[in-house]
């Protein structure tokens, strides 16, 4: 018997997966991953699968081995989620251009 699967509404999950995307910080700097440019893609299905490439300031970055793990769990209690993929990336190569004006003024580089 084949598994009935829930459609759901792709683009409203994408803004709350993006909520919950501004609740996660970098320990070092004061600004949530999302206004610091450090997620490229994200990518939900009609089923509630969520896909995101994510960067990280330098691959030297001491949460480097936690934080993909963290962005994850905390998407996974988005509703209507069903599975989560976070794919770490470094091309291209994360930079303050990719910083939100937010982050830049939180950071003092106006």
């Amino acid at each position: 018997m084949a598994e009935q699967r829930t459609r759901v509404y792709p683009l409203a999950i994408e803004a709350e997966v993006i909520e919950m995307l501004r609740t996660i910080y970098d320990p070092e700097i004061p600004v949530n991953i999302y206004e610091m440019g450090l997620i490229y893609e994200i990518d939900v299905d009609e089923y509630g699968v969520v896909d995101i490439k994510m960067t990280l300031t330098s691959p030297a970055c001491p949460v480097a081995g936690s934080l993909p793990g963290d962005v994850e769990q905390k998407v996974r209690q988005v509703e209507g989620v069903t599975d989560v993929q976070v794919k770490l990336v470094w091309e291209p190569s994360w930079s303050m251009d990719l910083m939100s004006e937010d982050a830049k003024l939180e950071l003092g580089f106006f």
